[in-house]
């Protein structure tokens, strides 16, 4: 195996230091993964087992393996076929896939998705791996059934076989050869080379974030696995009526409403969006939500410094065949009085916060105070040194 790989670009914890996201620190097995102290997740590669969990946890697709790619194990096992998933089957761990890649895959198939954890008693690492297989296959079902699919998934101790089959010494040396004989089999041979050097290395491996990542969180992207369930919605029959799920039953799907009394409109939430699921307009006058772009990665509630933006109770199913943008919340935007400077007025306000911290600070200097209208009293000057 060619070794993990972490892309911090892509990671959620990128996009705001106050994200408490840690997904693939409580998955991996080994222990591993850690927050290092610039917030980002690190790992040491010659202990990475390569079970890929935290690929299927992710809800961005930060990380990476050089041996298995869950986009094209996607594709190919739709055009095979077969019905059963397994870790002799071309996965590392069924983890490695994430939850909309078992319900994707359940409804483009005619028979039932088995999932085989026959293996699973005797890996050295069922713990916990086992558990997120077990949730993520539920999880799957619950969504299943509320879209009213009869393809629900199964859990079964097949014990499949590798199927794999291995080339003649000379075959293997053979392609291998005439792989590297071209400058992108070149390539691929130092990078596998590079990662078995630096998988030899004991030392922890720390991410930071250079020039050329800040410019890629800056672009909202929407991960592959998002991408394959909006096209598997797409061919499923619309449900005889539209039902919701309980919001924790689903942990990559969320609607959101904001509580219009505290949000101060400070725009945090829908620049941090990683793809883009909370957005605004030119004036920066509303807050729109589209709820199949949200991948609940909450780095938007997390960032919230009022806690104004909450999840709703339930999610309603209908959003996946009738996808809508919402309008969580508007604002009155004007131009202040004192720069013209266009700010968003909650309550009135005809002076924006700025000027508004710089009158009052004037005030305090001068010793004034202010009458119903918010203007200054000149004749109060000295009464607040009098009032103690």
């Amino acid at each position: 195996m060619s070794g993990l790989s972490f892309d911090p670009a892509r990671c959620v914890r990128s996009v705001t230091k106050l994200s408490e996201c840690r997904a693939c620190i409580d998955l991996c097995p080994v222990r591993t993964l850690a927050i290092a102290e610039n917030g980002l997740p690190s790992f040491v590669p010659r202990e990475c087992v390569e079970c890929g969990g935290c690929l299927g946890v992710c809800p961005t697709e930060a990380f990476s393996l050089g041996s298995f790619d869950a986009t094209d194990f996607f594709f190919g096992f739709v055009a095979s076929g077969r019905s059963l998933l397994s870790c002799r089957l071309g996965l590392p761990c069924i983890t490695a896939l994430a939850t909309e890649h078992l319900v994707a895959l359940a409804l483009l198939r005619r028979e039932p998705l088995v999932v085989d954890i026959g293996h699973c008693a005797t890996c050295p690492y069922k713990e916990p791996l086992y558990g997120r297989i077990v949730e993520s296959v539920e999880e799957a079902n619950h969504l299943l059934k509320a879209l009213e699919s009869r393809r629900q998934i199964r859990l079964e101790t097949v014990a499949a076989e590798d199927d794999r089959t291995e080339p003649k010494p000379e075959e293997a040396g053979r392609r291998a050869f005439l792989k590297h004989l071209s400058p992108k089999g070149a390539a691929e041979a130092k990078r596998e080379f590079d990662a078995l050097v630096e998988k030899s290395d004991g030392s922890r491996r720390v991410h930071e974030i250079d020039l050329l990542a800040l410019a890629r969180i800056r672009q909202k992207e929407i991960p592959d696995k998002r991408k394959i369930l909006l096209t598997a919605l797409k061919r499923t029959p619309k449900p005889s009526m539209y039902h919701t799920v309980e919001e924790g039953t689903v942990g990559f799907l969320s609607q959101k409403y904001i509580e219009t009394d505290t949000c101060t409109n400070c725009q945090v939430c829908y620049r941090i969006c990683p793809t883009g699921a909370l957005s605004s307009d030119e004036k920066m006058s509303r807050i729109d939500f589209d709820a199949m772009l949200c991948l609940k990665c909450r780095a938007c509630h997390d960032a919230c410094e009022p806690g104004a933006i909450r999840l709703q109770p339930v999610f309603e199913v209908k959003e996946c065949f009738e996808p809508t943008q919402r309008l969580l919340a508007s604002f009155r935007v004007l131009r202040c009085d004192e720069c013209g400077i266009s700010f968003s007025s909650l309550r009135g306000e005809r002076v924006c916060p700025r000027c508004r911290i710089e009158e009052d600070e004037a005030l305090d200097l001068w010793g004034l105070e202010v009458d119903e209208t918010g203007r200054p009293i000149f004749g109060s000057v000295g009464k607040k040194d009098e009032k103690g």
